[in-house]
C-alpha cells in the first residue's frame, strides 16, 4: 500500500491590486456593500500582456517544488484545475509542461471549478496510492478579470471574483498524508452557476457568428441564493463525511482551509462546527474568489505563515459550479 503527502506548497498573485473603491468608480457599488456581502476589500486582476494562466501556476509551481526540495524533472504526472484555460483547446496542463521543461510526462486538465483542486489531489492520491506515478504535480489556477462585466449590472459576480495560481508537490510516503478525499456532484443545478458559451451544442452560426452582438451568454451566470443555500449545507456535510471516515471528531481539525468564495459561507461553517478563529484560515479579503486557485492559494499562505505543522490535522473542503463538493482530510 503506498500513501501520498503533499510535501510543497506555494502561489502566485498578480501584481495590480483592484480594490473595491476602484470597483466603485465602475459601477453602482461601494466598498460597505461589498464587504457586507461577500467580505472582500480588493483582489488579483492580471496584466494581459505579461499574465497567463499557465504562467502563473509555473511560478506557483516552481515555489511548491523549491519547497519540496525537489527538482522540475523529478515530476511524473500533473494534474491541472482550472475552468479557464488559456485556449479553448488544449488544456492549460501541456502549457505548464512547457512552462517547465517538463518532457512529456503526462499531463490532465480537471474542470471542476471551485472544487477542482481538491479533484485533482484526489487524483493525485489515487495515481500514487496504485503505484503508477511517484511525484505529481497539482496546481488550482485562474484568471476571472478578463470575463467580468464591470458595470452595475454585472456587480453581483464581478465584485467576488480574482486571479491567481496555488501549487502543491504531492510525493509517495510510507506513512499517511492524504487521511482521505471525498467528491459529489449534482448537475440538476449546472445552470445555477454557469457560463453558457463558447459551448459546442449550438446551431453552426451561433457557434461560429460573423460577428457577436449579444455578449451576455459568455459572461457568468450566478444564482446567488441558490448558490449560498446549497453551499452551507454541502460543506458542512462533506467535513462531516471526511471526519467520520477517519474517525475524528470535530474538535480534532488543527486548521480547516475552506475555498473562498464568501466570507459570509465560512463563517457559517465555522460557527456550525464551533471553531475558533485560530481554526479556521481565510484570505478572502485579500484575494476574492480565484475558484480552483483559492485552497492552495490559502494552504500555502497559511503554511508560511507557521499556522500548519507537523502531524496537524488539515481539513478541506469546497462547493461550486456544477453543483459539485468536496473535502479533504489531511495528516500534515
Amino acid at each position: 500500500m503506498h500513501y501520498s503527502k503533499i510535501t510543497g506548497l506555494g502561489h502566485y498573485v498578480p501584481e495590480r491590486v483592484v480594490t473595491n473603491d476602484d470597483l466603485s468608480k465602475l459601477m453602482d457599488t461601494n466598498n460597505e456593500w461589498i464587504i457586507e456581502r461577500t467580505g472582500i476589500s480588493e483582489r488579483r486582476f492580471i496584466d494581459p500582456k505579461t499574465d497567463t494562466v499557465a504562467n502563473m501556476a509555473a511560478k506557483a509551481s516552481k515555489m511548491a517544488l523549491e519547497r519540496a526540495n525537489l527538482k522540475a524533472e523529478e515530476i511524473d504526472f500533473i494534474v491541472f484545475a482550472t475552468i479557464t484555460p488559456d485556449y479553448f483547446f488544449p488544456g492549460s496542463g501541456v502549457l505548464l509542461q512547457r512552462e517547465l521543461g517538463l518532457g512529456s510526462i503526462p499531463a490532465l486538465d480537471i474542470r471542476n471549478a471551485c472544487s477542482g483542486f481538491i479533484y485533482a489531489l484526489s487524483t493525485a492520491d489515487q495515481f500514487i496510492k496504485t503505484g503508477m506515478y511517484k511525484n505529481v504535480l497539482v496546481v488550482g489556477a485562474e484568471i476571472q478579470s478578463t470575463a467580468l462585466d464591470l458595470t452595475t449590472r454585472g456587480r453581483g459576480t464581478a465584485v467576488i471574483f480574482g486571479d491567481g495560481a496555488g501549487a502543491a508537490v504531492v510525493q509517495r510516503s510510507e506513512n499517511p498524508g492524504i487521511l482521505s478525499t471525498h467528491l459529489h456532484s449534482d448537475g440538476n443545478y449546472a445552470e445555477e452557476l454557469y457560463i453558457k458559451d463558447p459551448g459546442s451544442s449550438r446551431p453552426h452560426e451561433e457557434r461560429q457568428p460573423d460577428q457577436i452582438l449579444d455578449t451576455s451568454s459568455f459572461k457568468v451566470h450566478m444564482n446567488g441564493n441558490m448558490v449560498f443555500k446549497h453551499a452551507v449545507v454541502k460543506f458542512h456535510e462533506v467535513i462531516m463525511e471526511a471526519l467520520e471516515a477517519n474517525q475524528l471528531q470535530k474538535e480534532d481539525i488543527d486548521l480547516l482551509i475552506p475555498h473562498q468564495a464568501n466570507l459570509r459561507i465560512s463563517n457559517y461553517i465555522q460557527e456550525k462546527l464551533g471553531l475558533p478563529n485560530e481554526k479556521v484560515y481565510n484570505n478572502i479579503m485579500r484575494y476574492g474568489n480565484t475558484t480552483a486557485g483559492s485552497i492552495p492559494i490559502a494552504m500555502s499562505e497559511a503554511w508560511a505563515e507557521g499556522k500548519i505543522k507537523e502531524n496537524d490535522i488539515l481539513c478541506m473542503a469546497a462547493f461550486g459550479s456544477g453543483f459539485t463538493w468536496a473535502s479533504a482530510l489531511i495528516q500534515w
